[in-house]
């Protein structure tokens, strides 16, 4: 059902606050608000507290930059502390101070999030950082030829990715003036199309040795049809590999079922583990018996050898094997408090609120701006190919209109010139933040003459 069909049904005003006051009452997932630390308005120095009660609860629209904190994550972060304080190296062992043994740290969290992006346990490793994975991913998945050396991307990637790709390719001694391709909107249009994107792949399929997709964009908030260009890219011979920052926590994955050749992303922002928080890693299983050149680190060996400091030993098949370095405990344990929240629902059910909430953004931006004061909506208007993000285009300056919404506890992505990004997170955003903040947005659009 809709939000405008759950308006009718309840005989209130879409654009009310009863309405916003109705549908928190009846979300079945509001108690998991109560998980995380939401900032006061008083807390956030960008804040008036003459336009605003610093006492309410600040509008925390940025989750797809950083999510907010779990309030579980300082006990557990400190219960940690506290084992290498009374027992410093023991701490890595079964039999020491802790019940979490830091040498295998990573256990806690691997099923936790290999069951949210969809893969079997094996499948995934939590290690290292985003830009990190990706390169150590590309070893094995971008081993160009003379016949196939491309890379097929999408257009206005991150520009980390964009980097990591470049520098991939001139390492391997290849121009990417020949060997990049990227994927833009057509003339006119703001996103890029799914057929586009498929119709690039027949046409450069048989010269490319890697298609690599942000799974969700960061910029325009669109996701992808995963299944369908990973059927497309083996369909001509060539590995899939996504970069789910935006898209992990978000939006429901199947990486295992999808056939994706390999998976990487940040944790921070729709899994809440904190700034620069550890980040993941995922290879389908179906890799494991192949031999493919990797580089190798000693976290990487099977663990029953791995303290027996042999220069020749047996590494774990799969994702597993690439791991270089004991995982960083505090970091780990970081999202593990995340995670735990993430248990006490699910994605369908987080899914289910995202498309209401996102869904009700829509509705009163479309219904409250008109002539002068419109804005265009670059996502999709398609709720199945979107998260939670929506990015706003607006026709006049962003900044003055973001410094107001800051004054008044709005914490949102301003890139400029003139995209803003929202994104109500299902697991802590109401739908009275978005009432409370399309009716701020209102106000000073309405006030600024800005052009």
């Amino acid at each position: 059902m809709s939000i405008e069909d759950k308006a009718k049904e309840s005989g209130c005003d879409l654009n009310s606050q009863e309405f916003a006051a109705m549908m928190d009452e009846k979300d079945p997932i509001a108690h998991l608000r109560d998980e995380f630390f939401v900032p006061k308005n008083g807390d956030l120095k960008c804040v008036d507290n003459s336009l605003v009660d610093p006492n309410e609860s600040s509008i925390y629209f940025c989750g797809n930059s950083l999510g907010l904190q779990p309030k579980r994550t300082k006990r557990i972060i400190n219960e940690e502390l506290d084992v290498w304080a009374t027992g410093g190296v023991t701490g890595h062992f079964p039999d020491g101070q802790g019940t979490r043994p830091w040498v295998s740290i990573d256990s806690t969290v691997t099923g936790k999030c290999a069951k949210i992006v969809g893969a079997e346990e094996d499948e995934v490793a939590i290690m290292n950082s985003l830009t990190a994975n990706l390169h150590l991913l590309m070893v094995p998945f971008y081993v160009p030829t003379k016949a196939r050396f491309k890379i097929i991307v999408e257009g206005k990637a991150f520009p980390s990715d964009h980097f990591a790709v470049l520098s991939q390719i001139k390492q391997r001694g290849y121009d990417p003036a020949d060997a990049l391709i990227e994927i833009q909107p057509r003339s006119g249009e703001r996103r890029i199309r799914d057929e586009d994107i498929l119709a690039t792949i027949e046409e450069h399929g048989d010269s490319t040795a890697l298609v690599l997709i942000g799974g969700l964009h960061y910029y325009f908030g669109q996701f992808f049809d995963l299944e369908s260009i990973a059927k497309a890219a083996h369909a001509k011979g060539c590995y899939f590999g996504v970069d789910l920052a935006h898209a992990v926590g978000n939006v429901p994955l199947k990486l295992h079922d999808w056939d994706i050749d390999f998976a990487c992303w940040c944790t921070y922002k729709y899994l809440n583990s904190g700034p620069g928080g550890i980040a993941g890693a995922f290879v389908h299983s179906k890799h494991n018996e192949t031999q493919k050149p990797f580089f190798a680190g000693w976290w990487g060996v099977n663990l029953r050898e791995r303290f027996h400091m042999e220069h020749v030993a047996d590494f774990v098949p799969g994702v597993r094997g690439m791991q270089l370095s004991n995982p960083p405990v505090w970091q780990t344990v970081s999202l593990l408090g995340s995670l735990e929240v993430f248990e006490m629902t699910s994605m369908d059910e987080l899914r289910a609120k995202s498309l209401l909430l996102t869904g009700y953004l829509e509705a009163l931006i479309n219904s409250n701006f008109s002539g002068r004061n419109a804005f265009e909506v670059i996502t999709p208007t398609n709720p199945e190919r979107r998260g939670c993000q929506l990015s706003i285009l607006f026709s006049r300056a962003i900044k003055p209109v973001f410094d107001e919404l800051e004054k008044r506890g709005v914490i949102c992505d301003m890139r400029e010139p003139n995209v803003m990004r929202i994104a109500p997170v299902p697991m802590y955003n109401t739908f009275s933040d978005v009432y409370r903040f399309v009716k701020m947005l209102k106000e000073i659009v309405e006030a600024d003459k800005s052009e």
